[in-house]
């Protein structure tokens, strides 16, 4: 009775040993979370102890690959296969996609046939959408604050913009904000203020994936109207700044040696005037006294002529008595006698100017007068 009843039990624990799933093999490791970005490749791999039959793989509840010990069941190429063992023995199935798109984003099963055990695996397929600056060149005032706008478009997730500027500054900052009615796009604002030329780059950046992209956009400084020359002048470089300096020493050296020519010129000049206006002099005086000379003599000459005519008038009109002789002379009877002829160099009165004469020679007298 006993060992009948032990057989019985030995049938029924052959039996649940038959009928129980996947008793000889099981799933030693799934597969992990993947992040792609469009376009690219997805990979997932599960490892499984040996003595299996078939491993199914699936994305979101639809199996798109199946895999058996001899070959792969392939229905679409978007879906590929590799496999590997492992050092212990165990078998690994790789399940590839080509070209994911964001509408595989979903889960990944991998699961044995006549087994519930299964591993699962997010894919997340990211978007990397378009980056644009407005303008290619811009143009903007030396020292006045500007803004420069970058916006990312299609986007999924949102990328983080950040700025590169490689342009003298005195500060900058940036800030980004979501687009009104664009759940996929993201605009960021950099305020700077520039004081020389230079680039200005906008990154956008996919963490998970390790992909960004960039745009670059050339900022042009002018000077502002009312700026100074001192400001302007700070701005240029040093080795401007240095060859200006040459030449302004140079320019300053050039304008004093210029001076000194002129300088030497006007002297040179006026010494050559100086010496032609002594030379016109002395001729002018050597004329007057030639002619100073020439007219003394004729009148000295006309003079001693003249003198020599009226000599015997003036000392008769110089000896002639006074009226009252006069009329004395003209009562007296004309018996009387005859005036008698003047002596020479009779004296004059004292009261009447003296006249002397010297003769020194028959043609030439000179007088003198003294009062």
């Amino acid at each position: 009775m006993e060992g009948c009843w032990r057989e019985v039990l030995a049938m029924l624990v052959v039996l649940a040993g038959l009928a129980a799933p996947g008793s000889g093999y099981q799933i030693i490791e799934g597969p992990h979370n993947a992040t792609v970005l469009e376009g690219s490749e997805a990979r997932f791999n599960c490892t499984v102890s040996p003595g299996w039959k078939l491993i199914m793989w699936a994305l979101k509840g639809t199996v798109v690959l199946s895999v058996t010990p001899r070959e792969p069941i392939i229905t679409n190429d978007r879906f590929t296969s590799a496999s590997y063992e492992d050092a212990g023995g165990n078998f690994i199935s790789e399940m590839i996609i080509h070209d994911a798109q964001p509408g595989d984003s979903g889960w990944v099963r991998c699961s044995l046939q006549n087994s519930d055990r299964e591993g699962l695996a997010f894919l997340a397929v990211q978007v990397m959408g378009a980056l644009h600056i407005p303008n290619d060149s811009i143009v903007v005032t030396e020292d006045e604050p500007c803004t420069v706008t970058c916006r990312a478009l299609g986007w999924s997730p949102l990328p983080n913009i950040s700025w590169e500027v490689a342009v003298p500054v005195s500060q900058s900052s940036y800030y980004s904000f979501l687009e009104p009615g664009e759940p996929r796009s993201t605009v960021s604002v950099l305020a700077l203020t520039p004081q020389g030329n230079g680039t200005l780059t906008c990154v956008a950046n996919l963490r998970s994936v390790q992909a960004h992209k960039a745009v670059a956009v050339n900022l042009t400084v002018v000077q502002s109207p009312s700026g100074n020359t001192e400001q302007s002048g700070a701005s240029l470089p040093t080795w401007a700044i240095a060859l200006l300096a040459v030449l302004c020493v140079s320019v300053f050296i050039l304008i004093v040696v210029l001076i000194i020519v002129f300088c030497c010129c006007c002297s040179s000049r006026r010494k050559k005037k100086e010496s032609v206006y002594q030379i016109k002099i002395r001729n002018s005086e050597n004329d007057n006294t030639k002619k100073g000379t020439s007219e003394t003599k004729l009148k000295n000459e006309n003079e001693n002529y003249a003198f020599s005519s009226d000599a015997p008038r003036t000392r008769q009109t110089a000896r002639l008595p006074p009226k009252s002789r006069e009329a004395r002379a003209q009562g007296q009877p004309s018996s009387s006698p005859p005036p008698q002829e003047p002596r020479k160099q009779q004296p004059a009165p004292a009261s009447r100017p003296q006249v002397s004469f010297n003769i020194a020679s028959p043609q030439k007298v000179r007088s003198a007068t003294l009062v």
